[in-house]
């Protein structure tokens, strides 16, 4: 998507099912006997809100207050040998995965009592599961979409099956989607845009040096083996998945490196389809059109139109069967989890292994569980927020949000450096900002969708399909505002510029973020910032530019921005000095949208308690576990941050990842912070109380 929505973690994501590479025949056949459907073995269980055994009272809270509030948790916590990391993130959804399959087991068996969405999420999680069916029935499934791949003969037979395997969600040569018009947020409408890259990101294909020449090179080999495993010969595998880098090398030349995506300025360029018809032909464009079920357009956003000019040309200099070959490393890798294994183990072996240092897969039933959530959400999510998110949870944080905006309209009066002039339009804004807690008012209705208990890939790929038609079918159409962009039982949460609202599912309005069993101190720490972060998102370097009714315009005064710019540039020089892993730095300026929200919103937060403690009637200084509440609002926001990761995905986050490392979200904003001084009694000058800070928000 070109409108980016500003989420509060790093992306969550689990790759593939265990395991190793396979050359001979025989260890093919060995590996597509039945696997026994597996049932969860763990038993998770969530952290507290606070939690004294993290903090090493060995260290002092001035000298570096993550490594105190923080400094047992990697110990207490070893890394899972089937996960990238271990944080306070993937500790939730690790309870929240085992919540969802006590779910799903129950609708899985079946029985005529189930209702029309118990049977949908049962038969998916159970066709999911039949890995022994998914083995026998080999790469068939496919075939269909590998015929007509084949088929090709000259790029004029591309935009067909481009538009159906990009409906399928297989994302070859570019992007297609809908979007709100970023300059007129009443509207609907279809983007093009950058994509078709199989490494995560396009400074993989171009950055020097030895660490990622080896990844371009394994890279190559697990493309190849990947091919070989579907019936290519070897050497022709070999030389296509050396064209197939080579193609993709292009496309990542032609598009716009990361930190630029972050600026919605530089991905706007709304075209008449007459225009766009100059890049695309209108006979081609049509056929994607048809395909991919797009309904008919008089306009796009070319989001990325340096990026849309050389794709075609690379499409138009490169041989029909390099990109024959291209399209089906595409198709098998993102369909590998519903292949037999050995498709699922490379694919599992290079995203997993090489790029996150992962040592194993993570078993199956969590993976098909989170599957159902992504495919179904809405419908397991319903059940999921019967079970999970009852009582008075909705209006208790209703109640945190507003003391927070109330705490932001605060200091926006009281900022020193913007003209009375922004500060109407900047509380305009806020005070337009909708509010969306736990999960939707109106559920999503999955009635057309058919899901069967034996067919696991055709579940996927109509799941996906049901997905792609939902969406693309909303161009034109007038804006739901009550729609929601994440699932009911995810672990995170967001801010949308172009709706302009703040959302909070029921996944993460649990212990740790929201804890029931603890003080508002606690609380207003962990998901007090959480509700600060998102609501800072909306006036960050990105969102700032978006108005109170999500339109894209400049409402500042040009001092006003000036000011901004240089308060912001203040959190970019402060988060780019931090080594991350090895030799690699925190990207300040792709970083810096989150860093804006991470600082803003836990002044906010903190502002917020002191009002709300005042009017309980809080006593401050009493302490709790051996600490006053200002001191346990502080260690709770740092311990949203306690975590044990792998160099590996370390590293991969700061090169792609807009969220910077977890002991940097720490620091980085506790450093910033007027009250936490007082509440540590720490002296100025201390590496956590700096002679200088940062302070936009």
């Amino acid at each position: 998507m070109t409108k980016q929505s500003m989420g509060y973690s790093r992306s969550r994501v689990t790759l593939g099912i265990a395991v190793a590479l396979l050359g001979a025949a025989a260890a093919m056949q060995a590996q597509q006997t039945q696997v026994s459907p597996e049932k969860p073995a763990e038993v998770y269980k969530p952290i507290p809100g606070f939690d004294p055994t993290s903090i090493d009272v060995s260290v002092d809270p001035c000298n570096d207050f993550y490594k105190f509030s923080c400094g047992k948790f990697a110990a207490n916590h070893p890394i899972p040998s089937d996960q990238p990391g271990v944080d306070q993130f993937y500790a939730l959804y690790n309870v929240n995965t085992q919540s969802l399959n006590g779910i799903l087991a129950k609708a899985s068996a079946g029985g005529s009592s189930r209702t029309p969405n118990e049977q949908k999420i049962g038969d998916y999680y159970k066709s999911c599961m039949d890995t022994g069916l998914i083995e026998s029935k080999g790469l068939a499934p496919l075939q269909p979409l590998f015929d007509e791949i084949n088929a090709v003969q000259a790029a004029e037979d591309l935009p067909g099956i481009i538009g159906k395997l990009q409906r399928y969600g297989i994302d070859v040569f570019f992007s297609y989607g809908e979007q709100q018009d970023l300059k007129d947020a009443s509207k609907q409408i279809a983007y093009i845009d950058q994509g078709g890259l199989g490494l995560p990101e396009r400074d993989y294909y171009l950055r020097t040096g030895a660490k990622d020449e080896t990844i371009r090179k394994q890279y190559v080999e697990h493309v190849a083996k990947m091919l070989m495993l579907a019936g290519t010969p070897a050497e022709q595998a070999k030389n296509d998945a050396t064209a197939i880098m080579a193609f993709e090398t292009v496309l990542a030349k032609a598009s716009m490196p990361v930190t630029d995506r972050r600026d919605p300025e530089k991905t706007y360029h709304l075209q008449t389809l007459a225009t766009f018809n100059e890049t695309i032909p209108a006979d081609s464009f049509d056929a994607f059109r048809q395909a991919i079920q797009s309904p008919a357009i008089t306009e796009i956003n070319n989001a990325t139109p340096e990026f849309a000019k050389a794709m075609v040309d690379a499409v138009q200099s490169t041989r029909i069967d390099t990109l024959k070959a291209y399209m089906r490393y595409h198709l098998l890798t993102g369909a590998a989890s519903r292949l037999p294994r050995r498709f699922d183990d490379e694919n599992f072996d290079f995203y997993g292994r090489v790029l996150t240092g992962q040592p194993e897969q993570s078993a199956r039933w969590k993976r098909c569980s989170n599957s159902v959530n992504g495919a179904l959400g809405e419908a397991l999510g319903q059940v999921y927020v019967e079970q999970y998110f009852a009582g008075d949870s909705k209006a208790k944080m209703l109640e945190m949000v507003h003391d927070i905006e109330a705490a932001m309209e605060r200091d926006i009066d009281q900022l020193d450096w913007m003209s009375a002039t922004t500060k109407v339009r900047a509380k305009e804004k806020l005070h337009g900002v909708a509010n969306k807690i736990g999960y939707p008012d109106k559920w999503r209705d999955y009635s057309s969708l058919e899901i069967k208990a034996d067919d696991a890939l055709g579940n996927r790929l109509r799941g996906v399909a049901f997905e792609n038609d939902r969406v693309l079918n909303k161009i034109g159409k007038p804006v739901d505002h009550s729609e929601w962009g994440m699932t009911p039982p995810t672990v995170n949460a967001y801010y949308d510029p172009s709706m302009n609202d703040i959302n909070f599912p029921a996944g993460i309005l649990q212990p740790a973020f929201y804890d029931t069993k603890q003080d508002d101190a606690v609380n207003y720490g962990h998901i007090g910032a959480v509700i600060g972060h998102e609501l800072t998102h909306g006036f960050d370097d990105e969102g700032r530019k978006f108005d109170a009714k999500g339109n894209m315009t400049d409402w500042w005064t040009p001092e006003d921005a000036k000011k901004f710019d240089a308060r912001a540039d203040c959190l970019v020089n402060e988060y780019g000095a931090f080594t991350a892993v090895d030799d690699v730095k925190v990207n300040g300026k792709l970083t810096l949208g989150e860093n804006t929200a991470d600082n803003g919103g836990l002044v906010l937060s903190y502002l917020a308690y002191l009002e709300r403690a005042k009017q309980n009637k809080v006593d401050l200084n009493a302490k709790v576990n051996g600490y006053t509440a200002p001191q346990r609002f502080y260690i709770a926001y740092a311990q949203n941050w306690c975590e044990n990761s792998r160099d590996e995905v370390i590293r991969q986050q700061v090169l792609t990842d807009p969220h910077s490392p977890d002991h940097f979200r720490a620091n980085g904003a506790i450093v910033n912070q007027p009250g936490f001084s007082s509440a540590f009694g720490c002296k100025k000058g201390a590496p956590m109380v700096p002679a200088n800070s940062c302070r936009v928000w």
